[in-house]
Protein backbone atom coordinates (compact mmCIF):
# COMPACT_ATOMS: atom_id res chain seq x y z
CA UNK A 1 0.00 0.00 0.00
CA UNK A 2 1.22 3.48 -0.82
CA UNK A 3 0.48 7.03 0.27
CA UNK A 4 0.68 9.78 -2.35
CA UNK A 5 0.41 13.54 -2.50
CA UNK A 6 -3.00 14.05 -4.04
CA UNK A 7 -2.14 16.99 -6.30
CA UNK A 8 1.38 16.08 -7.40
CA UNK A 9 1.22 12.28 -7.44
CA UNK A 10 4.46 12.10 -5.47
CA UNK A 11 4.84 8.89 -3.48
CA UNK A 12 5.10 9.73 0.23
CA UNK A 13 5.29 6.31 1.88
CA UNK A 14 5.19 2.61 1.00
CA UNK A 15 4.00 -0.01 3.49
CA UNK A 16 4.39 -3.74 2.85
CA UNK A 17 2.29 -6.72 3.93
CA UNK A 18 3.11 -10.40 3.33
CA UNK A 19 0.18 -10.88 0.92
CA UNK A 20 -2.40 -8.87 -1.03
CA UNK A 21 -3.85 -5.78 0.67
CA UNK A 22 -7.64 -5.88 0.53
CA UNK A 23 -8.80 -2.70 2.30
CA UNK A 24 -7.35 0.60 3.58
CA UNK A 25 -8.57 3.67 5.47
CA UNK A 26 -7.18 6.92 6.86
CA UNK A 27 -7.63 7.98 10.47
CA UNK A 28 -9.88 11.05 10.87
CA UNK A 29 -6.91 13.35 11.47
CA UNK A 30 -5.01 11.94 8.47
CA UNK A 31 -1.96 10.97 10.53
CA UNK A 32 -2.41 7.22 10.28
CA UNK A 33 -3.53 4.53 7.86
CA UNK A 34 -5.01 1.14 8.65
CA UNK A 35 -4.75 -1.74 6.19
CA UNK A 36 -6.25 -5.22 6.00
CA UNK A 37 -4.47 -8.03 4.21
CA UNK A 38 -4.76 -11.62 3.12
CA UNK A 39 -1.76 -12.29 5.37
CA UNK A 40 -4.25 -12.36 8.27
CA UNK A 41 -3.28 -9.01 9.77
CA UNK A 42 -4.62 -5.50 10.06
CA UNK A 43 -1.88 -2.93 10.58
CA UNK A 44 -1.73 0.73 11.59
CA UNK A 45 0.94 2.91 10.00
CA UNK A 46 2.13 6.49 10.13
CA UNK A 47 0.88 7.96 6.86
CA UNK A 48 3.81 10.33 6.30
CA UNK A 49 6.62 7.88 7.09
CA UNK A 50 5.21 4.37 6.56
CA UNK A 51 6.34 3.34 10.05
CA UNK A 52 4.30 0.45 11.46
CA UNK A 53 2.54 1.46 14.68
CA UNK A 54 0.46 -1.61 15.53
CA UNK A 55 -0.21 -5.07 14.14
CA UNK A 56 -3.50 -6.90 14.82
CA UNK A 57 -3.77 -10.59 13.95
CA UNK A 58 -6.79 -12.61 12.82
CA UNK A 59 -6.96 -16.35 12.12
CA UNK A 60 -7.78 -15.80 8.41
CA UNK A 61 -7.68 -13.10 5.72
CA UNK A 62 -8.68 -9.57 6.76
CA UNK A 63 -11.19 -8.19 4.26
CA UNK A 64 -12.38 -4.88 5.77
CA UNK A 65 -11.01 -2.16 8.08
CA UNK A 66 -12.16 1.20 9.47
CA UNK A 67 -11.11 3.81 12.04
CA UNK A 68 -13.42 5.10 14.76
CA UNK A 69 -14.37 8.80 14.42
CA UNK A 70 -12.05 9.80 17.27
CA UNK A 71 -9.17 7.72 15.87
CA UNK A 72 -8.76 5.71 19.08
CA UNK A 73 -9.99 2.40 17.71
CA UNK A 74 -9.85 0.26 14.59
CA UNK A 75 -12.35 -2.38 13.54
CA UNK A 76 -11.37 -5.22 11.21
CA UNK A 77 -13.48 -7.88 9.53
CA UNK A 78 -12.09 -11.29 8.62
CA UNK A 79 -12.78 -14.60 6.95
CA UNK A 80 -12.37 -16.14 10.42
CA UNK A 81 -16.06 -15.09 10.94
CA UNK A 82 -15.20 -12.26 13.35
CA UNK A 83 -15.01 -8.52 13.38
CA UNK A 84 -12.67 -7.22 16.07
CA UNK A 85 -12.24 -3.83 17.69
CA UNK A 86 -8.70 -2.84 18.61
CA UNK A 87 -6.88 0.06 20.23
CA UNK A 88 -5.22 1.79 17.29
CA UNK A 89 -2.09 2.83 19.16
CA UNK A 90 -1.35 -0.46 20.92
CA UNK A 91 -3.11 -3.13 18.85
CA UNK A 92 -4.85 -4.44 21.98
CA UNK A 93 -8.09 -6.31 21.25
CA UNK A 94 -11.08 -4.55 22.85
CA UNK A 95 -14.06 -6.57 21.55
CA UNK A 96 -14.74 -9.58 19.33
CA UNK A 97 -17.93 -9.64 17.25
CA UNK A 98 -18.80 -13.10 15.92
CA UNK A 99 -20.84 -13.95 12.82
CA UNK A 100 -21.74 -17.36 11.39
CA UNK A 101 -19.57 -16.89 8.31
CA UNK A 102 -16.98 -14.51 6.82
CA UNK A 103 -17.18 -10.81 7.69
CA UNK A 104 -16.98 -8.77 4.51
CA UNK A 105 -17.70 -5.17 5.58
CA UNK A 106 -17.39 -3.00 8.71
CA UNK A 107 -18.07 0.61 9.73
CA UNK A 108 -18.25 2.73 12.88
CA UNK A 109 -21.24 4.91 13.76
CA UNK A 110 -20.54 8.67 13.63
CA UNK A 111 -20.37 8.88 17.43
CA UNK A 112 -18.10 5.81 17.63
CA UNK A 113 -20.47 4.01 19.97
CA UNK A 114 -21.48 1.27 17.53
CA UNK A 115 -20.03 -0.91 14.79
CA UNK A 116 -21.99 -2.36 11.89
CA UNK A 117 -20.72 -5.49 10.16
CA UNK A 118 -21.84 -7.33 7.04
CA UNK A 119 -21.29 -11.05 6.53
CA UNK A 120 -21.54 -13.98 4.19
CA UNK A 121 -24.12 -15.37 6.62
CA UNK A 122 -26.67 -13.00 5.06
CA UNK A 123 -26.87 -10.59 7.97
CA UNK A 124 -25.80 -7.10 8.88
CA UNK A 125 -25.41 -6.61 12.63
CA UNK A 126 -24.99 -3.60 14.88
CA UNK A 127 -22.81 -3.98 17.98
CA UNK A 128 -21.67 -1.88 20.89
CA UNK A 129 -18.09 -1.13 19.89
CA UNK A 130 -16.32 -1.56 23.20
CA UNK A 131 -18.48 -4.25 24.84
CA UNK A 132 -19.20 -6.38 21.77
CA UNK A 133 -22.90 -6.64 22.69
CA UNK A 134 -25.16 -7.28 19.68
CA UNK A 135 -27.73 -4.48 19.38
CA UNK A 136 -29.58 -5.35 16.15
CA UNK A 137 -29.56 -8.03 13.47
CA UNK A 138 -30.80 -7.34 9.93
CA UNK A 139 -31.35 -10.24 7.53
CA UNK A 140 -30.91 -10.36 3.75
CA UNK A 141 -31.49 -13.27 1.40
CA UNK A 142 -27.79 -13.65 0.57
CA UNK A 143 -24.30 -12.41 1.47
CA UNK A 144 -24.00 -8.82 2.72
CA UNK A 145 -20.92 -7.17 1.21
CA UNK A 146 -21.34 -3.46 1.97
CA UNK A 147 -22.52 -1.48 5.01
CA UNK A 148 -22.62 2.17 6.11
CA UNK A 149 -24.09 4.36 8.85
CA UNK A 150 -26.07 7.50 8.11
CA UNK A 151 -24.37 10.76 9.17
CA UNK A 152 -26.69 11.11 12.19
CA UNK A 153 -26.26 7.46 13.16
CA UNK A 154 -29.99 6.69 13.05
CA UNK A 155 -29.86 4.38 10.05
CA UNK A 156 -27.74 1.70 8.46
CA UNK A 157 -27.68 0.77 4.78
CA UNK A 158 -26.54 -2.67 3.62
CA UNK A 159 -25.87 -4.05 0.14
CA UNK A 160 -26.29 -7.73 -0.68
CA UNK A 161 -25.96 -10.44 -3.29
CA UNK A 162 -29.76 -10.77 -3.07
CA UNK A 163 -29.83 -7.75 -5.48
CA UNK A 164 -31.03 -5.29 -2.85
CA UNK A 165 -29.75 -2.50 -0.71
CA UNK A 166 -31.80 -1.98 2.43
CA UNK A 167 -32.10 0.84 4.91
CA UNK A 168 -32.65 -0.10 8.57
CA UNK A 169 -33.09 1.60 11.90
CA UNK A 170 -29.70 1.13 13.51
CA UNK A 171 -30.76 0.28 17.04
CA UNK A 172 -33.96 -1.67 16.32
CA UNK A 173 -33.10 -3.42 13.04
CA UNK A 174 -36.47 -2.38 11.57
CA UNK A 175 -36.43 -2.25 7.76
CA UNK A 176 -37.15 1.26 6.49
CA UNK A 177 -36.67 0.90 2.73
CA UNK A 178 -35.73 -1.77 0.19
CA UNK A 179 -33.82 -0.67 -2.92
CA UNK A 180 -33.78 -3.21 -5.75
CA UNK A 181 -31.18 -3.65 -8.49
CA UNK A 182 -30.97 -6.21 -11.29
CA UNK A 183 -27.89 -7.91 -9.83
CA UNK A 184 -25.64 -7.98 -6.76
CA UNK A 185 -25.28 -4.69 -4.85
CA UNK A 186 -21.57 -4.24 -4.19
CA UNK A 187 -21.32 -0.75 -2.69
CA UNK A 188 -23.47 1.68 -0.69
CA UNK A 189 -23.05 5.15 0.83
CA UNK A 190 -25.18 7.88 2.44
CA UNK A 191 -25.21 11.46 1.21
CA UNK A 192 -23.68 14.00 3.64
CA UNK A 193 -27.13 15.29 4.62
CA UNK A 194 -28.40 11.74 5.18
CA UNK A 195 -31.39 12.13 2.87
CA UNK A 196 -30.14 9.88 0.07
CA UNK A 197 -28.35 6.59 -0.49
CA UNK A 198 -26.21 5.74 -3.50
CA UNK A 199 -25.75 2.11 -4.49
CA UNK A 200 -23.55 0.41 -7.08
CA UNK A 201 -24.29 -2.95 -8.62
CA UNK A 202 -23.07 -5.68 -10.90
CA UNK A 203 -26.03 -4.69 -13.12
CA UNK A 204 -23.79 -1.82 -14.38
CA UNK A 205 -25.82 0.94 -12.73
CA UNK A 206 -25.31 3.46 -9.97
CA UNK A 207 -28.61 4.55 -8.40
CA UNK A 208 -29.55 7.28 -5.97
CA UNK A 209 -32.54 6.74 -3.66
CA UNK A 210 -34.51 8.67 -1.08
CA UNK A 211 -33.71 7.11 2.30
CA UNK A 212 -37.15 7.14 3.89
CA UNK A 213 -39.34 6.40 0.87
CA UNK A 214 -36.95 4.18 -1.10
CA UNK A 215 -37.88 6.12 -4.25
CA UNK A 216 -35.26 6.01 -7.02
CA UNK A 217 -34.30 9.58 -7.95
CA UNK A 218 -31.38 8.99 -10.33
CA UNK A 219 -29.92 6.16 -12.38
CA UNK A 220 -26.39 6.44 -13.80
CA UNK A 221 -25.33 3.76 -16.28
CA UNK A 222 -21.80 2.39 -16.27
CA UNK A 223 -20.35 0.02 -18.89
CA UNK A 224 -19.57 -2.81 -16.51
CA UNK A 225 -19.97 -3.95 -12.91
CA UNK A 226 -19.71 -1.20 -10.29
CA UNK A 227 -17.36 -1.92 -7.38
CA UNK A 228 -17.44 1.26 -5.30
CA UNK A 229 -19.48 4.45 -4.88
CA UNK A 230 -19.27 7.68 -2.88
CA UNK A 231 -20.85 11.12 -2.58
CA UNK A 232 -18.73 14.27 -2.68
CA UNK A 233 -18.51 16.16 0.62
CA UNK A 234 -21.07 18.72 -0.59
CA UNK A 235 -23.38 16.00 -1.94
CA UNK A 236 -23.39 17.49 -5.44
CA UNK A 237 -21.50 14.68 -7.14
CA UNK A 238 -21.41 10.89 -7.14
CA UNK A 239 -18.24 9.00 -8.03
CA UNK A 240 -18.03 5.34 -8.93
CA UNK A 241 -15.36 2.83 -9.92
CA UNK A 242 -15.96 -0.37 -11.81
CA UNK A 243 -14.86 -3.24 -14.01
CA UNK A 244 -14.50 -0.95 -17.02
CA UNK A 245 -11.17 0.28 -15.56
CA UNK A 246 -12.73 3.72 -15.20
CA UNK A 247 -13.81 5.98 -12.35
CA UNK A 248 -16.58 8.41 -13.21
CA UNK A 249 -17.89 11.55 -11.53
CA UNK A 250 -21.55 12.41 -12.14
CA UNK A 251 -24.05 15.17 -11.53
CA UNK A 252 -27.02 13.24 -10.25
CA UNK A 253 -29.53 16.03 -9.53
CA UNK A 254 -31.52 17.18 -12.60
CA UNK A 255 -31.19 20.82 -11.55
CA UNK A 256 -27.39 20.53 -11.54
CA UNK A 257 -27.41 18.95 -15.00
CA UNK A 258 -29.65 21.72 -16.29
CA UNK A 259 -27.47 24.43 -14.74
CA UNK A 260 -24.34 22.93 -16.34
CA UNK A 261 -26.05 22.60 -19.72
CA UNK A 262 -27.13 26.24 -19.53
CA UNK A 263 -23.59 27.27 -18.61
CA UNK A 264 -22.23 25.59 -21.72
CA UNK A 265 -24.97 26.40 -24.21
CA UNK A 266 -25.35 29.84 -25.84
CA UNK A 267 -29.13 29.29 -26.14
CA UNK A 268 -32.04 27.11 -25.08
CA UNK A 269 -32.72 23.81 -26.84
CA UNK A 270 -34.85 23.95 -29.96
CA UNK A 271 -38.07 21.96 -29.95
CA UNK A 272 -36.39 19.31 -32.13
CA UNK A 273 -33.40 19.05 -29.73
CA UNK A 274 -35.82 18.85 -26.80
CA UNK A 275 -37.59 15.86 -28.33
CA UNK A 276 -34.24 14.19 -29.03
CA UNK A 277 -32.49 14.75 -25.69
CA UNK A 278 -35.31 15.19 -23.17
CA UNK A 279 -38.10 13.18 -24.77
CA UNK A 280 -41.47 13.86 -26.39
CA UNK A 281 -43.39 13.06 -23.19
CA UNK A 282 -42.04 16.15 -21.37
CA UNK A 283 -43.66 19.49 -22.36
CA UNK A 284 -41.21 21.86 -24.03
CA UNK A 285 -40.07 24.89 -22.10
CA UNK A 286 -37.06 27.20 -21.97
CA UNK A 287 -34.79 26.06 -19.15
CA UNK A 288 -31.98 28.65 -19.43
CA UNK A 289 -33.15 32.04 -18.16
CA UNK A 290 -31.99 35.06 -20.14
CA UNK A 291 -30.90 33.02 -23.17
CA UNK A 292 -32.64 32.90 -26.55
Amino acid sequence: MRVWEATSGREVARMTHDSSVFDVAFSPDGRYVVSGSWDGTARVWEAATGREVARMTHDEDVSAVAFSPDGRYVVSGSEDTTARVWEAASGREVARLTHDWVVTAVAFSPDGRYVVSGSGDGTARVWEATSGREVARMTHGDEVGAVAFSPDGRYVVSGSEDNTARVWEATSGREVARLTHGDRVSAVAFSPDGQYVVSGSRDATVRVWEVISGREVARLTHNGSVFDVAFSLDGQYVVNAGASKMARVWWWRPEDLIAEACRRLPRNLTREEWRQYVGPEAPYHATCPGKP
